[in-house]
């Protein structure tokens, strides 16, 4: 029964399975192959026999059909171009791979590096990631810097192919060019990278005295580095090609540079504002002024202070702050400010503090107006605290 039920599913019309005409093209299969394997997968379909089944048919479809020479065998002979070489390894058509599948979700998916794994040579490059310090001001106005990275390059001698002056790679003996095998598993047949030319798909017999066939050598080279205005901690940027060379003439992978602003000493920033805590005397908080205080780009403002300002007001001055990435535009600056009481005082300037402070009260008797409401309110309602503990 086993056998037999096997035969009814290899007579079922591909294309009918796939749900296509016999005239669709490559990409209107494609199409169709991605919809039915996301809908009947093992992994979304736990426990249920049919959707196995019909994922396996729809498998054994698209197998055959996206491949151009199986595609006209079965258009001319249907499955009797595959007769008895279900399972037998390399020969023939014989059999049908899970790959078809694994292409398309790799095509929606990628890898976990965010590079579609199809597109990427086994033997591309290494990514390098280099650590970049600026300054706030430097972030704020941008920078163009060099950097030093030691990392492998492309091999002069033998111009990154691995074989030695004179010579050059031939084909791999074992995976005939193509860089993978497969091999048959029961009722699958499993593609994996060749372990000959680890997916190159060329071998050397005389490999370069330099690069002792690897097609790469270690070295330090120098960059430029385009350090955009507005940039914010963290980012990377990204120089395509200007990670490791590839093995024997493979890509090269990339370079990330991960920017670290240092803190600085009169600003804070977040975003695309800067904050800044502004120290002002007791007398100019008191009476009222103005202050200049520096700013990101390294210019002054002046500032109005009310009279009678406290610590912790805020005070914002509009489009002082950073550069915003990829615009002309600019955050703003916020300063708060912080009263500065009077320290190493001498007897003198005690003696007359204190006879300002009696001038206070005197003021307050006769104009009734409180010289420090915040104080007198506080204590006001502890002492209303404290006479409703007591009764």
């Amino acid at each position: 029964r086993l056998k037999s039920g096997i035969a009814q599913m290899a007579q079922q019309d591909f294309y009918e399975i796939l749900g296509v005409s016999k005239q669709a093209g490559d990409a209107e299969i494609k199409q169709a192959f991605r919809k039915l394997a996301m809908q009947f997968h093992p992994d979304r379909n736990s426990g249920d026999a049919t959707a196995e089944k019909k994922f396996k048919e729809i498998n054994e479809a698209y197998d055959v059909l996206k491949d151009k020479e199986k595609r006209a065998a079965y258009d001319q002979f249907g499955h009797a171009a595959f007769d008895g070489t279900a399972g037998q390894g390399q020969g023939g058509f014989g059999g049908f791979s899970s790959g078809g599948f694994a292409d398309i979700f790799e095509e929606m998916f990628g890898d976990f590096g965010g590079r579609r794994r199809g597109n990427d040579s086994p033997n591309r490059g290494n990514d390098l990631r280099y650590n970049l310090e600026i300054s706030l001001e430097e972030a704020f106005k941008g920078k163009e810097t060099r950097v030093r990275v030691p990392t492998a390059v492309s091999c002069d001698s033998c111009q990154g192919s691995g074989a030695a002056p004179g010579s050059k790679p031939t084909s791999c003996p074992t995976c005939k060019g193509h860089g993978k095998v497969r091999a048959s598993q029961g009722f699958f047949t499993v593609e994996r990278t060749c372990p000959t030319c680890q997916g190159n798909g060329q071998t050397i017999s005389d490999p370069c005295n330099s690069c002792n066939g690897i097609g790469a050598v270690r070295k330090e080279k120098t960059l430029s580095v385009n350090v955009p205005s507005g940039v914010e901690d963290g980012m990377r940027i990204r120089l395509s090609g200007e990670g490791e060379a590839g093995m024997r003439g493979a890509p090269a992978g990339d370079l990330y540079i991960h920017v670290n602003i240092l803190s600085h000493a009169l600003f804070q920033r977040d975003g695309t504002n800067t904050f800044s805590r502004v120290p002002i005397r007791m007398t100019t908080a008191a009476l009222g002024g103005n202050v200049e205080v520096p700013s990101i780009d390294g210019g002054r403002a002046k500032v109005s202070i009310p009279a009678g300002t406290q610590t912790g007001h805020r005070l914002r001055l509009r489009g002082k702050g950073m550069s915003i990435l990829n615009d002309q535009r600019r955050g703003d600056m916020y300063i708060e400010i912080q009263v500065e009481t009077p320290v190493n005082l001498n007897r003198d300037q005690k003696e007359k503090l204190k006879a300002f402070e009696e001038s206070l009260g005197l003021k307050q008797n006769r104009s009734g107006k409180s010289t420090s409401p915040e104080s007198e309110g506080f204590f006001s309602r502890a002492r209303e605290l404290w006479d409703d503990l007591t009764d």
